[in-house]
């Protein structure tokens, strides 16, 4: 173990060295406007040199830091090898850092251990088991390599913030060089996550992006406005960026001008921004409907558009989830419009949810009255397979009973014909068996739980 030690050690210092003599270079050529190739030259091949013995020392420390001897709990349950540096997730769970957040920039949003959904992707660093590792490693004459960037990393991202200022500055420019910018930015958010994190790190980026829609009609180039729509709902994904961009006072505005008059990819990308910055918290539900989005997702639900209208459903839906968005989206007349949709078969599994959480104001109760709702809820529960729109149905249909004791007629008829309800109540969800019980006791207070 001693040689390894030394031989670790050894790889250490030279990497040391390597990462001055190319801070050098790199500053060489920074300051230097007239820079010599050969300098650009020396630079490329220290940041390999460097790259190589990184890779060296890793080598190195897997082979002594994997031994059998190394404890169970300083191994990263996504790799089995030592944790360089410990964070926990939401859920508790501690992994190593670079795995667990090239797991999170997959797009992944579970605990890879307790499969449970992660109510937030922040990582928090474990100080407790790293220094537990720390101690560990100097009593078995081990050296830990220290987490932070190197140079080359540090380089790679202020590379990063530099292009994405300069195409931020382009946006201030000509029309041509703005669609330019536009579309690069699109692809930029669209395929690399660590872009959208920058976004919340540069100050007035949110602006810049937005600034060649304020000016003008917002519809007047179609393509430049689908392209910075598209980036806002890319940089909305990124969690930290959530309540940047609704606290602005720019982009909701935009964003539902956006809803309403841009072509239907800008619309639809529209609707899931606003789905997307709706996520975090009822803050961000109530800033949106306030800001007067749940009448336009209303008509691009009502269009026909059936990829628009996924986008419009699902943006309602978590908007609704508030009191407030919810007697708005009542008003607005979204009952009659979701109704309309389920009648002609069109995305009855995903507008059912909505309709149950309108139903929790009376005046959506008195609509699905007038639309005569019960028999075509009765067929759904009949007939439809998923789940959860069963869920949904039964708690509608409750609701509206319990409104009108007149239409337990209906539903007594279609019990007794074809024990639809009892069906339910014995193989449905736990919340559609409790409904459907509530149901039967009104049908029969006698009737069994």
């Amino acid at each position: 173990m001693a040689k390894t030690v030394e031989k670790i050690t050894g790889v250490a210092k030279e990497t040391t060295e390597l990462k001055r003599e190319l801070q050098r270079l790199v500053n060489a050529i920074v300051d230097d406007d007239d820079h010599s190739e050969e300098t650009t030259d020396q630079a490329m091949m220290t940041l390999y040199s460097l790259k190589k013995l990184i890779w060296k020392r890793s080598l190195s420390l897997s082979l002594e830091l994997d031994s059998p001897n190394f404890p169970d709990e300083f191994k990263c349950p996504l790799s089995k090898a030592l944790m360089k540096d410990p964070v926990i997730l939401a859920t508790g769970q501690t992994y190593d850092r670079q795995l667990i957040e090239n797991w999170l920039k997959d797009g992944k949003r579970i605990c890879p251990q307790t499969q449970h959904v992660l109510s937030y992707t922040v990582v928090t660093p474990n100080c407790l088991v790293r220094e537990m590792i720390s101690q560990w490693c100097k009593k078995n004459g081990l050296v830990l390599p220290n987490p932070a960037q190197g140079p080359d990393e540090e380089l790679i991202a202020d590379a990063e913030r530099e292009h994405l200022n300069s195409l931020l500055e382009k946006l201030s420019s000509s029309l041509s060089d703005q669609k330019e910018a536009a579309k690069e930015l699109r692809l930029l958010t669209k395929r690399t996550p660590h872009i959208r994190a920058l976004f919340g790190q540069i100050a007035n980026a949110l602006l810049q992006l937005l600034k060649p829609l304020a000016p003008r009609r917002i519809d007047d180039h179609p393509d430049l406005q689908e392209d910075l729509i598209t980036t806002v709902l890319n940089v909305s994904i990124h969690d930290s960026n959530k309540k940047l961009v609704a606290d602005n006072p720019v982009a909701i505005p935009i964003l539902i001008k956006s809803l309403k008059f841009g072509n239907i990819d800008t619309r639809r990308n529209a609707a899931a921004a606003l789905l997307s910055l709706s996520l975090l918290n009822s803050t961000n539900k109530l800033i949106i409907g306030e800001a007067g989005a749940i009448k336009p997702l209303i008509n691009l639900l009502e269009e026909g558009h059936l990829l628009a209208m996924k986008d419009a459903a699902s943006a309602i839906l978590s908007l609704c989830i508030v009191d407030e968005n919810n007697a708005r989206a009542v008003h607005e007349g979204a009952v009659r419009v979701i109704w309309a949709k389920i009648m002609n078969g069109i995305l009855v599994n995903e507008l059912l949810p909505i309709l149950a959480l309108l139903s929790l104001h009376e005046k959506a109760v008195e609509e699905m009255e007038e639309l005569s709702a019960v028999p075509c809820l009765l067929s759904i529960l009949r007939d439809n397979t998923d789940e959860r729109a069963k869920e949904s149905c039964i708690a509608i249909l409750y609701t509206i009973i319990s409104y009108d004791l007149l239409k337990l007629r209906m539903v007594k008829e279609e019990e007794d014909v074809n024990g639809t309800i009892s069906k339910l109540a014995e193989s449905g969800t736990l919340r559609a068996r409790r409904k459907a019980n509530d149901i039967l006791e009104m049908l029969n207070p006698k009737h069994p739980l």
